[in-house]
């Protein structure tokens, strides 16, 4: 895609940033804005987020509207669908989903002219029902722009007939490390982000009740956070529970919102469990290890999935051969027993992923 370095005196168009969940600075939401906010101080940003929304942008080129309510954000996205496309503005859908492509189809009353809409992907499946959908929006709306961070993703789209579709890398910030400990000392066992099901939880509390059964010492740290709609899911719940009824000596629990500084805190020194859905995180990227590569925390996690490709390729970890807890404990032990080594080589493919997924790969795309 060819592209021109941007500028004022050219008249670039506004970008308006569609996050309905974006409430505060946890997540990935805000990381992924932010990034792509402060990648170009020259592109301009209209960011539509929760109303509720308690946060602010390093980047003094945003706008921030604080507009989506829960319970009525579908509706809401109707209105402001149709009213964004009045403009002469360009719009990017940064979580974008089956149904914005249906409300975009339907506010729209002429084909959306060329390098107006652009909907981010983060994972997508192609079942026969979607492909037949998508294959008969490409036909009406062909000037759609589909973007997302894997090859299969992408496929998707491209099978379905639309000719602007582009693998761009998933953006983060970039990371300045500091200088680690000599050899760096490890603290404890880490699982980050949101409890649901997908992402194991349920196989950390049953690693949990392994290493209480055989009277263990390792430290673990779980971020038992809900989804971004602040809610668990029933099994979940039911793990929640369990996890409560285990007195494990060593465990500690993040239930409450965490600072992005308390965040990145917890990372230090950790290995990041990670034993995620195989078919669910199968070429899906996972904030969680970009973010735990970049801290320097090794992972451990299970084969199939976008991250054990990542672990492999940069040797940041180890593969455990199942999500059964004393495969992850003989993995975990690994790791532990040589944290210097594994530790090192997630600050080195920290730093490369980095690069690779630099957030100036998504606002070249709006340079057109």
């Amino acid at each position: 895609m060819g592209v021109t370095k941007p500028s004022f005196i050219f008249g670039i168009k506004l970008i308006n940033i569609i996050e309905p969940t974006l409430t505060t600075e946890t997540g990935h939401c805000f990381s992924f804005i932010e990034s792509l906010c402060s990648a170009n101080h020259a592109m301009r940003f209209s960011i539509w987020m929760n109303y509720g929304a308690s946060l602010d942008f390093s980047s003094k080129n945003t706008v921030i509207n604080k507009y989506f309510y829960r319970k009525i954000r579908k509706l809401q996205c109707v209105f402001l669908y149709r009213k964004l496309l009045n403009t002469p503005d360009k719009i990017l859908i940064a979580t974008a989903g089956r149904l914005d492509l249906v409300i975009f189809d339907w506010v729209s009353k002429i084909t959306i002219p060329p390098n107006k809409v652009y909907f981010y992907f983060h994972w997508m499946n192609g079942s026969h029902k979607k492909l037949a959908y998508l294959k008969k929006l490409a036909i009406k709306q062909p000037n759609l722009v589909m973007l997302g961070p894997t090859p299969s993703i992408i496929k998707v789209f491209e099978t379905a007939g639309f000719k602007q579709a582009y693998v761009v890398p998933y953006p983060v910030e970039k990371m300045e490390v500091k200088e680690q400990q000599v050899p760096p000392t490890f603290k404890s066992i880490l699982f980050a982000g949101a409890a649901r099901q997908d992402k194991g939880f349920n196989h950390v509390v049953n690693l949990i009740e392994l290493a209480n059964q055989l009277d263990l010492t390792l430290p673990f740290t779980l971020q038992v956070s809900p989804d971004h709609h602040g809610q668990y899911d029933v099994k979940t719940k039911a793990d929640i529970v369990r996890l409560s009824n285990i007195n494990y000596e060593y465990l500690e629990r993040r239930t409450a919102t965490l600072s992005k500084a308390l965040y990145a805190e917890m990372f230090l020194g950790a290995i990041c469990l990670q034993p995620y859905d195989e078919v669910d995180f199968s070429d899906r990227i996972s904030g969680v290890t970009l973010d735990a590569l970049s801290y320097g925390s090794p992972i451990v996690t299970t084969s199939g999935t976008w991250i054990a490709r990542q672990v492999e390729r940069f040797g940041a970890g180890i593969v455990a051969k199942s999500t059964a807890p004393a495969d992850l404990l003989l993995a975990l032990e690994k790791v532990v027993a040589e944290y210097p080594y594994y530790s090192n080589n997630a600050v080195q493919a920290g730093q490369i992923l980095q690069d690779e997924h630099n957030a100036i790969h998504l606002a070249r795309v709006f340079e057109g």
